[in-house]
């Protein structure tokens, strides 16, 4: 069942949301070689602290940690460890953050000093589908719209779309009705209906879309071993229009990127 929200409860969700993308802001220049990712996660557990929001994932279905860091051929639910990152890598932080009973989920994929040409491309294009998916998200349309355009998109670059994984509506709980696959078939699936609130995911590997999983329970890999990247908006329907509640902004000021990709899906213009 599909929960809908009123304009207060979008407004709550949008704080939730823009905790989770300042905390990816910060951590955004402390991603780089010789940093471990068990350093980055207890700096995100005590930044979300420190802004009136306890983790959305700590303890979330026994999760051991604050933020899923998953590097390289990591797709997503890694575990942060001890292990420093090094130049050439790529890395998927997905985090959450829950406040005023509320979640935000919200992720984005970093390089680690300077990668490869074909691993930039891979990372470009996948935030360029989650983009193209949002578009979709909209009144008249339907959950197989958005999978349908991500899909189209990010296999015409040659890359695999994981289907095992997908976005989910999101509120009170972390993952609500409905799922969003990365994939899917024009005027298929649940209707969007005004006040919906979902998280749009993009997960698109460099090579196969097949994936497995490590021992540990959680770690998702790709199954030839080639990178992955993961992106992440939490977004509302609000007049019949997609409406971004997260933002990459506080990212691209760390890193001294500017980009206008986000203005026709805000409404409301964000205080940075």
């Amino acid at each position: 069942m599909i929960i809908v929200k009123t304009p207060e409860e979008i407004e709550l969700m949008r704080e939730s949301a823009l905790i989770v993308s300042k905390t990816l802001g910060m951590l955004a220049s402390e991603v780089k070689p010789g940093v471990t990712t068990l350093y980055l996660d207890k700096l995100a557990e005590d930044f979300i602290r420190d802004h009136g929001a306890v983790p959305g994932f700590l303890g979330l279905y026994d999760f051991p940690n604050s933020l899923c860091m998953s590097p390289n051929a990591q797709v997503v639910h890694g575990i942060p460890n001890d292990t420093p990152l090094v130049e050439g890598d790529i890395i998927s932080i997905d985090c959450g953050a829950l406040k005023n009973n509320y979640y935000g989920d919200h992720a984005y994929t970093f390089e680690v000093g300077e990668v490869t040409p074909e691993v930039k491309k891979l990372l470009e294009v996948t935030k360029q589908s989650l983009y193209i998916g949002i578009k979709e998200f909209k009144i008249g349309n339907r959950v197989g719209d958005v999978g349908y355009a991500i899909q189209k998109f990010t296999e015409a670059h040659g890359y695999g779309v994981v289907r095992e994984l997908v976005g989910h509506g999101l509120g009170q709980k972390m993952h609500e009705d409905p799922e969003m696959p990365n994939y899917g078939r024009r005027g298929r699936g649940k209707k969007f209906v005004e006040g919906m609130v979902v998280a749009i995911e993009p997960m698109t590997n460099m090579g196969t879309k097949r994936i497995k999983q490590l021992k540990d329970g959680w770690t998702i890999l790709t199954a030839d071993g080639k990178p992955s990247a993961h992106f992440e908006h939490d977004v509302a329907l609000v007049n019949g229009k997609p409406e971004l509640l997260s933002t990459f902004k506080y990212i691209y000021d760390a890193l001294g990127i500017v980009s206008d990709e986000e203005d026709e899906f805000r409404q409301k213009e964000i205080q940075l």
